[in-house]
């Protein structure tokens, strides 16, 4: 099987395990604990209604009880042909707010770079992202504003977060 296959296969095995684990809305729900309630991961769609499994339109929820709360940020993972051996690139819209979110969108975090393991799921990756949102990483700043605001400024980095969030509400 060629990269590309490989890569494809994987995606295929991990949209049908997110599947899984998350029923339709309205379905009878035996066990909240394995659902990542508020996140949203699908493969976009291509012109001809086909799947492109090479990227991924996520939604990741803000924590509750932060202030990223009631925020559904949107992402967008874009893998390779080389996936699982390298990791996808990970986007929010442009100039989103934080610390470790490039201008661009791209997310730095730990897991999409040096800490990268062909393991990595989507799930993991996802669960990153929203550890990441309340639990900004200084040491690595990718956005000069962010983080003079969140270095010199906490109240005002954390009403910036919160009007960030009022503007990702929920869409259901």
């Amino acid at each position: 099987m060629a990269s590309g296959g490989a890569a494809r296969g994987r995606l295929a095995e991990e949209r049908k395990a997110w599947r899984k684990s998350h029923p339709l809305v309205g379905a009878v729900i035996l066990s909240a604990s394995s659902l990542l309630l508020g996140f949203v991961a699908k493969p976009a769609m291509l012109p001809d209604g086909s799947v492109n499994l090479m990227l991924w339109n996520c939604v990741v929820p803000g924590k509750e009880g932060t202030d990223w709360e009631g925020g559904y940020f949107p992402v967008t993972l874009h893998f390779t042909e080389n996936y699982p051996s390298i990791p996808p690139t990970c986007k929010f819209p442009r100039r989103f707010f934080h610390v470790n979110v490039y201008d661009s969108g791209d997310v730095c975090l730990s897991i999409l770079g040096d800490a990268w393991a062909p393991s990595i799921t989507v799930r993991q990756i996802l669960i990153g992202i929203q550890e990441l949102l309340e639990n900004p990483n200084p040491a690595s700043p990718a956005q000069d504003f962010a983080y003079d605001v969140f270095a010199e400024n906490m109240p005002e980095y954390k009403r910036r977060v919160r009007e960030q969030a009022k503007r990702y509400p929920s869409l259901v």
